[in-house]
């Protein structure tokens, strides 16, 4: 039997949700990862270092009996977010990174930043006391296409930003295009991506091909092929400028089986096994740790954690639940369309 011992991973970028749906989802992720960057986009958002404490605490009392996990709280930035309460939250420890969401890039995001000059003020402090931009790297403007998306960010958004504020720290979050890659590997300092499980697996014909399949839909939208092994290479590589954030993201069914479904994949179940199948087809499972449990601690300046995770590879496959049944419905898990025989077997 092949195993492999590494560091007990994080995920830094996860969708909680709120409420029974948080209640069905969070031991998923609490079960294999130590920590998480949790998204603040809730219906209100999170808005303030207030905001996050009481959301902080509905987390808490949330996990299962038994399970150590600590989330690692995030800002919803608007164009009224106070400066002073971003600091007074960095400098409490409670707040980790705040997120910046284009208005109308993806779900509960309308109330977005439109305007990033109105937001300068609010970067500016952040730069001033180290506290990471997490972005959601995609225009919204209707005339780009949505395949185009993430490439025109970088272009007239991000770029600009970085130059005109280059001391900002910015996570550029699931990245989903060479472009994206290349652009992370250009910059000297202060640029990291994170990559999501669903993006090293899956391209845009998992969406589209044999008929629409809502429960491969997410945004960024999943690219072409060549776009997707460019991530691959990435993620496989060591580069400690890229690193695991999983952006799951639970729906209940009849949210993304509809006329017009939600973006969202939910992978939280079954990532530690996608992952190591995908280390292991690209030979380098030497590499999963970093990727994993390394880079992310590093770029985030927190320290990397003491206990470990043991995976192993089965000869019969893993099943894992097709459905995760909630108080409010049940959520497809993510198919990743092949066998997974890597199983977490001790932690």
């Amino acid at each position: 039997m092949k195993t492999i011992t590494i560091r007990r991973p994080d995920d830094w970028h996860l969708h909680l949700r709120d409420g029974a749906v948080m209640e069905g989802v969070i031991g998923d992720t609490s079960l294999h990862f130590a920590r998480a960057i949790i998204m603040p986009n809730l219906v209100p958002p999170v808005v303030t270092t207030a905001d996050a404490q009481a959301y902080r605490q509905r987390i808490m009392a949330a996990l299962p009996q038994g399970h150590r996990f600590q989330p690692l709280m995030t800002l919803y930035l608007t164009e009224h977010t106070d400066p002073e309460d971003v600091e007074q939250g960095k400098r409490s420890g409670l707040i980790t990174a705040m997120k910046l969401y284009p208005a109308g890039a993806t779900t509960n995001s309308h109330g977005g930043v439109r305007d990033l000059d109105k937001v300068m003020p609010v970067l500016e402090r952040m730069a001033a006391i180290g506290l990471p931009l997490c972005v959601h790297g995609e225009v919204t403007t209707p005339e780009v296409d949505i395949f185009d998306r993430e490439a025109v960010f970088i272009e007239t958004v991000l770029d600009p930003l970085r130059r005109r504020l280059p001391e900002l720290k910015v996570t550029m979050e699931h990245v989903t295009t060479k472009d994206g890659v290349d652009y992370i590997k250009s910059a000297a300092s202060n640029l990291a991506g994170s990559i999501t499980t669903h993006h090293l697996i899956i391209n845009r014909n998992a969406i589209l091909v044999g008929g629409i399949r809502p429960h491969y839909y997410c945004l960024p939208v999943a690219k072409r092929e060549h776009h997707r092994l460019a991530l691959r290479a990435a993620a496989t590589s060591g580069d400690a400028r890229f690193f695991l954030g999983t952006d799951s993201a639970p729906h209940v069914d009849p949210s993304k089986e509809c006329g017009c479904g939600c973006a969202g994949i939910y992978t939280s179940p079954n990532t530690m096994s996608c992952l190591a199948h995908v280390f292991e087809q690209d030979g380098a499972l030497d590499k999963l740790e970093a990727f994993v449990s390394l880079n992310g601690p590093q770029w985030y300046a927190l320290p990397l954690n003491e206990e470990t995770m043991t995976l192993a590879k089965q000869d019969e496959a893993v099943h894992f639940p097709v459905k995760r049944h909630t108080g409010a419905g049940a959520i497809t898990v993510f198919d990743p369309m092949f066998p997974l025989h890597w199983a977490v077997v001790d932690q």
